[in-house]
Parts: structure tokens; C-alpha cells; sequence
């Protein structure tokens, strides 16, 4: 068991002086609390609403892909998630004047991340967005394949041809 608590202190100690040393390289910083994952989210959501085709999905996709962090929030602090997530969206679709909106980690409730204080490197916001892009890829070309593999059964009448058992 100690050791478990010494290794997760570790870690803990680790991650922070990485935090330490990435705000000194990179000074920047953005609001936390999921607000910026929304906005991003909400702002590609409305304009996946413009664009047809496939295209539209890769937004839609990144869009979905972004609302974890929010999710995830209201799920680690006992919030009720459809509810909490559903609020947010919407206050965020209002106007990109509310993108300060996020979730409070230990109420588990809306509020506005400037008055709570919690901001974190852009660095991190960063390459949350870079995942969400990459996941989102993976998910389209996971589609394609499945489409691809439903096209070509649709093609042979939907009806598989039989192969030969290697004995015969």
C-alpha cells in the first residue's frame, strides 16, 4: 500500500513540476473548467452547420470529441452529466460572449471559470484540440472502412460468396 501512495506522489510531484516548467517556456494561459472545450465545440458545431458533405462530419466529430472534458468534469465531481453538459452547450450556442462558462469541479454546477480562477497552460488546451482532431480522424476512417465493407456486400446482393474449406 505504500508503496502504491509513494508512487502516486511521485507522479503527482512529476506532473507538476512538468506544469511548472511548461508555463515557464510558455506564459500562456486560458480558462480551465471545460469553458474553452465548449466554446471551441459550440463554435464548430455552428459551423458544421454551413458545410455539406463529409466534410461536415469531421466537424461534428472534433465537436462531440471536445465536450470529454466537460463530461468528464461533471462526472468526477457526482454532477448529473446530460444535464450539466446539455446546460453548458446551450448557454454556449447563445453567444460566443459566454465561453467564460464552465464547470465548477467540486460543486458540480455551471459557473463562470474567471471568478473561480482556474485557468491552465494553452500549451495543454493545445493538444487537447490536436487529440480531438486525431480522434475524430480515427473515427471517420473507422467509417469508411465499415462503409467500405458494407458497400462491397451491398454490391454482391448482400449475400456472401461461399469460399472453399481448404480440405476439399
Amino acid at each position: 500500500y505504500q508503496r502504491r501512495v509513494h508512487g502516486e506522489m511521485e507522479r503527482s510531484l512529476w506532473d507538476a513540476m512538468h506544469v511548472a516548467r511548461n508555463i515557464h517556456v510558455d506564459p500562456r494561459i486560458v480558462l480551465g473548467g471545460g469553458a474553452i472545450e465548449m466554446a471551441v465545440s459550440s463554435a464548430l458545431m455552428e459551423r458544421s452547420k454551413s458545410i455539406l458533405g463529409v466534410t461536415q462530419w469531421v466537424y461534428q466529430i472534433v465537436a462531440m470529441a471536445l465536450e470529454v472534458i466537460p463530461r468528464t468534469l461533471a462526472s468526477n465531481c457526482g454532477g448529473n452529466v446530460i444535464k450539466l453538459v446539455t446546460e453548458l452547450r446551450a448557454l454556449h450556442a447563445k453567444s460566443a460572449d459566454n465561453a467564460h462558462w464552465g464547470i465548477d469541479g467540486r460543486l458540480g454546477k455551471i459557473t463562470d471559470i474567471r471568478e473561480l480562477g482556474v485557468i491552465e497552460p494553452l500549451a495543454v488546451k493545445l493538444q487537447t484540440l490536436k487529440t480531438a482532431v486525431e480522434s475524430g480522424c480515427v473515427l471517420l476512417r473507422i467509417d469508411d472502412v465499415v462503409s467500405g465493407i458494407s458497400g462491397k456486400k451491398e454490391s454482391r446482393g448482400g449475400v456472401q460468396e461461399e469460399q472453399p474449406h481448404p480440405e476439399e
